[in-house]
């Protein structure tokens, strides 16, 4: 059954207008209800501020404020209207190490480019529909980076239930 996605706002933050128009087109398509744009991080931190929309997509690479401080400003402002707000990190750049970097700084998914419609619409429906649990400590916060269940781990590093 299709995700009826009327009432969803969407953040799209990107500097590059062909790539944002055609988010924006792809979004438009698959039925999104609002949609917002922003050219960088600072303008899209101001956005969310004004509208604190429902899910945000991001660009790496942008000037002045890039994804990851954008990210971090949502997850660790204390004045964030949505600190949980599922982010979705768009970029060309597609290696581990950045993949864990962003992961790290609390992108909820991650869309390498080019991507396909039908891509967008599964990190969309991943978010909506397979939300993950926050973790908050000291150096992180952010979705859990977990995967896998686990459940069956019994090696010295298991973490241990809360009581």
């Amino acid at each position: 059954m299709p995700l009826n996605l009327e009432n969803l706002s969407v953040l799209v933050v990107e500097d590059t207008l062909p790539m944002r128009k055609i988010i924006h087109a792809v979004l438009m398509t698959l039925g999104v209800g609002k949609i917002y744009n922003a050219e960088n991080g600072e303008e899209g931190y101001r956005n969310f501020l004004r509208h604190n929309q429902d899910i945000i997509i991001t660009d790496w690479h942008m000037p002045n404020v890039n994804g990851l401080d954008l990210i971090q400003m949502i997850r660790r402002n204390a004045n964030s209207p949505n600190r949980l707000v599922p982010i979705i990190m768009m970029t060309g750049y597609s290696a581990f190490p950045r993949v864990s970097q962003a992961r790290d700084y609390g992108v909820t998914e991650f869309l390498v480019k080019p991507f396909s419609a039908e891509d967008l619409a599964k990190r969309l429906a991943h978010v909506i529909n397979k939300p993950r649990d926050f973790i908050e400590s000291p150096y992180y916060f952010g979705p859990c980076r977990r995967r896998k269940d686990g459940s069956d781990y019994r090696g010295l590093e298991k973490r241990r239930s809360r009581p």
